[in-house]
């Protein structure tokens, strides 16, 4: 593959101190890069985690890959992500990020509230930190208090603990307006057209499973989507032919072991965007514990989940090597028909692109909407998809004894 923007191909773009450090108050726009060259990977695949609304640096994330002419043709998401994919999927590829942004300007309104004056925010935001810090937290009490436009609105009157209601009004908010939203931004029959495979998680209330919605078998409604990112008690389950769905991260926060454990197995390029790092400090105040406590229930096993993958096609790959050595008079052999099934030679290369906090960040980070937070969310994707593709070999295809590789500009170019 050719080397991007005169960079040599044994050369690495290095991180500033801003870039690696969790909680760099600012950080500079990474360059845009050339439209990428890719080697002939058969699925590429989007894969997009929970997170609320740090859902925007999943934006960021694909407006550098739109801008690097990579189009997901599957994309995988969970809750926050499934929204993202939903909006993604459901538009031509030149109004994607367009849409997003329509989409991501409209949740970050208060439903009932007057928004602030652009400048007012501006000022607040950009302003010391104990006043940016006091503002932030005033932007997640206020999505407490009136909803998010376009998204959910508190129930009024509130649901009291001992009245039985219904599933659908068991909760502390209403999300019907997200149904008009993603009718609105989104044309389901783009979605369900089979241009791009879309892949979308829920659990099943009743019987606890974890449930897999696919436009390859099922006709896709924004009902599917909604689902996926009813968490409890926020939100209410949501009814789909009959039976009741919970938010999937309840279960499993990424749908990366959907897109490597398909059959027939393919070579893969995927971008796997988490909100939630595994990695953190440790806290020393009850705040703090609460935010940490999210970040490991929601980082949903990343890496574990990764690692498995890749003992498990490297254990593909070697199977096909043994294979290749054994007799053909041999082949017929039962044993060796069920290793045939079991091998592989097909190659996955993971691009792993993990939100990091900001320091004026707290507990409420999930739901903490604001017009100013969301475009730092947002800038930091499209920086961190800039770095990663900037360095020249890592879009190639996977040569080593596994077929899989993984790249993440936080572990590799530090």
């Amino acid at each position: 593959m050719a080397p991007r923007n005169g960079t040599p191909a044994s050369a690495k773009t290095p991180l500033d101190e801003s870039e690696v450090r969790p909680h760099a108050r600012r950080r500079a726009a990474a360059p845009a890069v050339a439209p990428a060259v890719l080697p002939p990977y058969e699925t590429i695949a989007l894969v997009l985690q929970g997170g609320g609304a740090l859902g925007a640096y999943q934006a960021g994330v694909y407006e550098g890959l739109h801008e690097a002419g990579i189009e997901p043709n599957w994309m995988a998401g969970i809750s926050i992500g499934a929204l993202n994919t939903a909006i993604i999927a459901g538009n031509a590829p030149q109004d994607r990020v367009a849409k997003l942004r329509e989409f991501w300007e409209t949740i970050c309104q208060p439903a009932y509230g007057i928004p602030l004056l652009p400048v007012v925010e501006h000022a607040l935001f950009d302003s010391t930190e104990p006043i940016r810090s006091a503002f932030t937290a005033m932007q997640a009490f206020s999505a407490l208090v009136d909803g998010q436009k376009g998204f959910f609105v508190p129930r009024v009157p509130p649901p009291l603990p001992f009245v039985v209601g219904t599933p659908q009004t068991a909760s502390w908010y209403d999300t019907t307006p997200l149904k008009a939203t993603l009718e609105r931004l989104c044309d389901f029959d783009r979605i369900n057209s089979g241009e791009t495979r879309v892949s979308i998680a829920a659990v099943n209330v009743g019987t606890g499973n974890f449930a897999y919605f696919d436009n390859s078998h099922t006709r896709l409604r924004p009902e599917h989507f909604i689902a996926s990112g009813s968490l409890p008690p926020g939100f209410p389950a949501t009814e789909i032919d009959g039976e009741f769905y919970w938010d999937g991260g309840l279960m499993s926060n990424t749908p990366l072991s959907e897109v490597i454990q398909s059959t027939p197995r393919r070579d893969t390029l995927a971008f796997q965007v988490d909100l939630w790092s595994a990695r953190g400090a440790v806290p020393n105040t009850i705040p703090d514990v609460q935010s940490r406590v999210k970040d490991i229930q929601y980082s949903s096993r990343t890496r574990f989940v990764t690692d498995m993958m890749q003992h498990s096609q490297r254990f593909r790959h070697v199977l096909r090597e043994v294979l290749a050595r054994v007799a053909p008079e041999h082949r017929d052999d039962p044993w060796c028909k069920l290793a045939e099934e079991l091998a592989s030679s097909h190659r996955y290369n993971i691009f792993q692109l993990v939100y990091r906090d900001k320091e004026f960040e707290g507990n409420y980070k999930d739901y903490q909407f604001g017009v100013s937070t969301m475009r730092v969310h947002w800038q930091s994707g499209l920086n961190d998809i800039r770095l990663s593709l900037a360095q020249p070999s890592w879009l190639d295809m996977p040569d080593n004894d596994a077929g899989f590789v993984t790249h993440d500009i936080y572990r590799d170019l530090r």
